[in-house]
């Protein structure tokens, strides 16, 4: 997957020292708002989701939908129980219902349930919306961390 790079290059060595910082609920995904990793150009990336605009080529290739879960890390991934691993089930997408309903402002379980609901209850109407809503979710930059 293509992504621009908005942590220093000895991230997932720092990520064990701050594991206790971790924002959000539930483990499996690691966060924080003020993230000592990331880079002041990586701040100002994320905060107007430029650092997802390689992903587009990564949608033209076929590795990813435009819509879907987000893609996970093999780490997040291993740490899945039974029903996270259903997320699993489509192409990980640019954006999704998780991302239009709060980004990482979400608890774990709460991303779960929405990503669940797009895998199990897709349609093209729920595309088009979440289509829609990126847009505000963008420009709001509303848990853009």
């Amino acid at each position: 997957m293509l992504k621009l790079r908005t942590m220093r290059t000895d991230a997932e060595q720092v990520k064990a020292a701050l594991a206790g910082a971790n924002e959000v609920e539930g483990g499996v995904l690691f966060k924080m708002r003020r993230d000592p990793r990331v880079t002041r150009v990586g701040q100002v990336l994320r905060r107007f989701s430029l650092d997802e605009l390689p992903q587009l080529f990564n949608v033209l290739r076929g590795d990813m939908a435009l819509i879907g879960p987000r893609p996970a890390l093999p780490d997040e991934v291993a740490r899945y129980d039974a029903r996270a691993a259903r997320r699993l089930q489509v192409k990980p997408g640019l954006t999704g219902l998780w991302q239009v309903s709060g980004r990482s402002d979400l608890s774990w379980d709460e991303a779960i349930r929405l990503d669940l609901e797009y895998v199990e209850d897709w349609s093209l109407t729920m595309d088009l919306t979440i289509l829609l809503r990126t847009a505000g979710a963008v420009l709001g930059r509303r848990g853009a961390y």
